[in-house]
């Protein structure tokens, strides 16, 4: 017979719970020793958003954390995970940069190390039941580590919403920041900055971008003087801007501030859940938005067409597999192995030019450019016999003019 919830609780010797020090973990920590729970070990997962891990560290323990980790993962999430959604062009529903969803295979990994460290058997997160979040979660713990069990109170304990928790918190001593007036429900890394929420539910209603905006001003108050970028490729990953070699994450940084600057990379969106609702947010994605740009002008010049043409459709069912929390699956890991040798020589750069929210190409400067002027030009050339068109066109057109003979034949 298998357990239920609250017996799977109280048989945990030890809980890791997935730690941001808002308002559902925040109340997690001391609902779950209120609830069988001995020692919870709050791990804050870090992918440059954390401002303040001692702040962080000192809530968890006043609210009954037995011990704190804040683990920065900042480079490796840029260079294993947004480098390769961005390599193979990957959007879900042709869209969405999968800012969230990248970020949730790393924590789960942080996660299970740190419940393998600590000997613990459960793994608490504080995602709802209405969310994709839970399913990327569940996935990736259960592919890393199937022996250990998996929570989300917000499928079975009493609070039923919001406004319940808000009071809880205020009964136990919980402090809390929260404006409700003001507070979307957001997601940060150095990937992507996410809202949802209040107005942005219904999607009539335009987003109020002077109270939505944090990393991106408005495009209408963005200078009147443009600003040209350079992005530097190697094998298809960014590896330096303006001419400066940088590591994934410092480059990621500096371009968030320079593009936001501009008015780049906003996405407001209405996307379609794996749990069958839609949903509306609004994405800050400065970086991210200019190197996927940048990364299909390179692509152009770069890629056989043959790989280009599949890895455009390939690029739909990866970005369906990230969203979806499949990330550690062997089809994934076929697909990254496919762009590895389909991206072997998108290597160059390539300078963007920045105004007022809209990005325009300023240049393509490929190592190894399939781009030959000699037979592309409008002018007389030596290398190009325009005669063996004919045959080619003959042949190229033959099965459709057999098929139109023989219809007319039997008309």
């Amino acid at each position: 017979m298998l357990k239920n919830e609250y017996e799977i609780l109280k048989g945990a010797d030890k809980v890791v719970l997935a730690y941001s020090g808002g308002l559902d973990t925040s109340v997690m920590v001391t609902w779950l020793k209120e609830n069988g729970a001995n020692d919870v070990i709050c791990v804050s997962v870090d992918l440059g958003q954390v401002k303040d891990p001692a702040a962080l560290e000192k809530k968890a323990i006043a609210s009954g954390a037995s011990k704190f980790y804040n683990i920065n993962v900042e480079e490796e999430f840029i260079d294993d995970y947004a480098f390769k959604t961005l390599k193979m062009g990957a959007k879900y529903e042709s869209a969405y940069l999968l800012g969230t969803a990248i970020a949730r295979p790393l924590i789960s990994k942080v996660l299970v190390d740190v419940a393998k460290k600590e000997g613990a058997n459960l793994i608490v997160h504080g995602c709802t039941g209405k969310g994709n979040d839970q399913i990327r979660f569940e996935v990736s713990i259960k592919s890393l580590a199937p022996e250990i069990d998996v929570l989300a109170p917000w499928r079975f304990w009493d609070i039923k919403g919001r406004s319940e928790e808000e009071s809880y918190a205020l009964e136990h001593g919980i402090p809390l920041a929260v404006k409700k007036e003001e507070d979307y429900s957001m997601d940060e890394n150095i990937w992507h900055l996410s809202h949802e929420g209040l107005e942005l539910e219904d999607p009539q209603n335009p987003a109020d971008l002077s109270k939505v905006l944090d990393w991106v001003i408005a495009p209408e108050k963005a200078p009147d003087e443009a600003e040209i970028v350079e992005i530097e490729f190697d094998k298809g990953i960014p590896v330096g801007l303006n001419g400066e070699k940088l590591s994934g994450a410092s480059l990621v940084k500096k371009l968030n501030k320079i593009a936001g600057a501009h008015g780049i990379g906003i996405d407001d969106i209405v996307e379609s859940r794996v749990v069958g609702m839609k949903s509306r947010g609004v994405y800050e994605n400065p970086a991210s938005s200019v190197l996927y740009f940048a990364i299909e002008k390179l692509k152009t010049t770069t890629m056989h067409p043959d790989a280009l043409q599949y890895q455009q459709k390939m690029a739909l069912d990866y970005a369906n597999l990230v969203y979806e929390g499949k990330w550690m699956t062997p089809l994934k890991e076929a697909m990254d192995a496919f762009n590895d040798i389909a991206c072997a020589n998108v290597t160059g750069s390539v300078k963007i030019k920045l105004y007022k929210g809209q990005l325009y190409p300023a240049g393509i400067f490929a190592t190894n450019s399939l781009y030959l002027e000699d037979y592309a030009t409008f002018e007389e050339d030596a290398v190009y016999n325009q005669s063996d068109a004919t045959g080619f066109i003959n042949l190229f057109g033959l099965s459709t003019k057999i098929y139109s003979q023989a219809i007319k034949k039997e008309n």
